[in-house]
C-alpha cells in the first residue's frame, strides 16, 4: 500500500513563497531563514592546506544543486473507445450505475497494432514540442508503468521511438498509480543532485490487458492511456517542487493486486518428466483483484494525511491551495494501493 503527495507550482508562485516564511524551511537545496535569506549548502571535496594555491582555494564545488520546473506536457489515448452502454452488453451493469458511482462514461482500450510504447512516445513528443526541446537534448527518460510492452522495461523502447541519438539514460519505475508522482520526485532528485537538465517523465499503462471483463467491480474502472511532462533544470530560486510526502505499506496488497501465478495446465511432473519443479512452468500475472470498499477506506484515511504533510513540508497553508488534483488509487492501480495529490498554482 502506497500513498504519495507532491506540490508543484508554476512560475508565478515564488511571490507566494516569499510571503510565507516559516522559522526554518527547506526550499530546493538550501535553508531559508525567517528573514528570507537563502543559505545554500554545497558539497565539496576542497580541503585547504598550508601553501595551497589560490586556484585550489577557489575551485568550484563538485556538486551544484539546481531547481526544477515543468515546461511541457502531452498525452495520448488509444483509438478504441468503449462506452458504458457497450460494456453493459458483456457484464451486468448500465451507464447510470457506472457514471453515478465513478463519473466514468467511456474508457480507451489498446487494440489492433497499437502498443503502449507508441502511446508513450506520442505523449512524450507532444511534451517536447510544447517545451521546444529537441529529443537529443533529453538527458533522462523515466517510464512510469506497471504494464510495459516488454518484461525488461519500456523506457529504452520509448527512447528509440523518439529518435534520441545521444542514448540518454532510460529506465522504468513500477509503482502503479503512484508511479507518475514518484517519477516527478525522481526527476527532481536527478536534476538537483545529478546535474541532469531535461528529464522526460512518462506515465503510461495498458491495464485493459489485466482486467477481467466479466468482473463489473473492476472492468468499469480501468483503461489505457499515456501522459508525459518535461521537467527542466532551473536556478534554485525558481524551484517549483515545494514539498512531497511518500509512503508504502505492503499490507494493502491483499486488497488490490495482480499477482504472479503459475500455469495450472502444465503437467504436474514438469515438462521433462522430473518430480522436481524444474524447468519452471510458463507463468503470467492474474487479472486485477480488488476489494473496492477497503481501497476506498484507505484512500479516505490516508489521502488527507499525505496532503497535509506535503503542505507542512512546503510551508503552505491549506488556504493557499488553488487546484487540487486527486486521482484515487481505486481507479488506476495495478499492484498496490496508492493515492497521491499534486498542486499547481497559477
Amino acid at each position: 500500500m502506497a500513498n504519495a503527495s507532491g506540490l508543484f507550482t508554476t512560475p508565478s508562485v515564488p511571490s507566494l513563497r516569499r510571503k510565507i516564511q516559516p522559522s526554518i524551511a527547506i526550499f530546493g537545496s538550501g535553508f531559508r531563514s525567517p528573514e528570507g535569506i537563502s543559505k545554500r549548502v554545497f558539497c565539496s571535496s576542497v580541503e585547504k592546506q598550508a601553501g595551497a594555491s589560490s586556484t585550489s582555494e577557489s575551485r568550484a564545488p563538485r556538486l551544484v544543486s539546481k531547481g526544477c520546473k515543468l515546461v511541457g506536457c502531452g498525452s495520448a489515448v488509444p483509438s478504441l473507445k468503449i462506452s458504458n452502454d457497450e460494456l453493459s452488453k458483456i457484464v451486468d451493469t448500465n451507464d447510470e450505475w457506472i457514471s453515478v458511482r465513478t463519473g466514468i462514461r467511456n474508457r480507451r482500450v489498446i487494440s489492433g497494432k497499437e502498443s503502449l510504447t507508441v502511446l508513450a512516445a506520442e505523449a512524450a513528443m507532444k511534451a517536447l514540442q510544447m517545451a521546444q526541446v529537441n529529443p537529443d537534448d533529453v538527458d533522462l527518460i523515466l517510464m512510469c508503468t506497471s504494464t510495459p510492452d516488454d518484461l525488461f522495461g519500456g523506457a529504452p523502447q520509448v527512447q528509440k521511438a523518439l529518435g534520441c541519438t545521444n542514448n540518454p539514460l532510460s529506465y522504468d519505475i513500477t509503482a502503479a498509480c503512484s508511479g507518475f508522482v514518484l517519477g516527478l520526485v525522481s526527476a527532481a532528485c536527478h536534476i538537483r543532485g545529478g546535474g541532469f537538465k531535461n528529464v522526460l517523465v512518462i506515465g503510461a499503462d495498458a491495464l485493459s490487458r489485466f482486467v477481467d471483463w466479466s468482473d463489473r467491480g473492476t472492468c468499469i474502472l480501468f483503461g489505457d492511456a499515456a501522459g508525459a511532462v518535461l521537467v527542466q533544470a532551473t536556478d534554485t530560486e525558481e524551484d517549483f517542487l515545494l514539498g512531497f510526502d511518500v509512503h508504502s505499506d505492503g499490507d494493502g496488497n491483499r486488497h488490490l493486486n495482480a499477482s504472479f501465478k503459475g500455469n495450472e495446465t502444465d503437467n504436474e511432473l514438469g515438462t521433462n518428466g522430473s518430480v522436481f519443479d524444474f524447468p519452471p512452468r510458463h507463468s503470467s500475472y492474474s487479472c486485477v483483484q480488488m476489494n473496492g470498499k477497503e481501497v476506498f477506506r484507505f484512500a479516505c484515511r490516508c489521502v488527507p494525511q499525505s496532503i497535509e504533510s506535503s503542505l507542512a513540508k512546503a510551508g503552505i497553508p491549506a488556504s493557499g491551495i488553488d487546484w487540487l488534483l486527486l486521482p484515487s488509487g481505486m481507479t488506476n492501480d495495478l499492484f498496490s494501493q496508492s493515492t497521491w495529490g499534486l498542486r499547481f498554482a497559477g
